[in-house]
């Protein structure tokens, strides 16, 4: 099947590949930003999952960006848990998916980091082969639907 090979080979232009879970079942997990400091771990973590359904000739896509964090906080009352302090600029969050990019600035033992990441380049781009090889393409909230 083409279009599969055309996910795995889009793969490479991300910092991991999809791979095939189950039967046309792909995973894509990757560290967008990691910020370790003395005794913790803060972690952001993008997650997507698609499936290609051959009868409904559909791609069905959900993605996730999962914030984690590890150790002990910093002590000061501005900490929030396992807050990176994120900026994230013009975000829409909908049926139509997420937009927009996300900027981690911050100062950690005099060193100021920056990481960006266009999350919809991921989407757009299942998006794109699903219109090349004539499928439907749907943007779940659901994570479930994809069974």
């Amino acid at each position: 099947m083409e279009i599969k090979k055309e996910i795995m080979e889009q793969g490479k232009n991300y910092p991991k590949n999809f791979i095939e879970k189950r039967r046309n079942i792909f995973l894509l997990d990757f560290t967008v930003a990691e910020r370790k400091a003395f005794l913790r771990t803060d972690r952001l973590t993008y997650s997507a999952k698609l499936k290609i359904d051959e009868a409904k000739k559909e791609i069905i896509f959900f993605e996730i960006l999962k914030e984690a964090g590890a150790g002990l906080g910093a002590g000061s009352s501005d900490y929030h848990g396992t807050g990176f302090g994120f900026k994230v600029e013009k975000t829409k969050i909908g049926r139509g998916g997420r937009e927009g990019t996300i900027e981690e600035q911050s100062v950690l033992f005099g060193k100021k980091y920056e990481y960006k990441f266009a999350f919809e380049k991921v989407r757009n781009d299942i998006k794109s082969l699903a219109e090349k090889y004539g499928y439907s393409f749907t943007y779940t909230l659901n994570p479930g639907e994809i069974r």
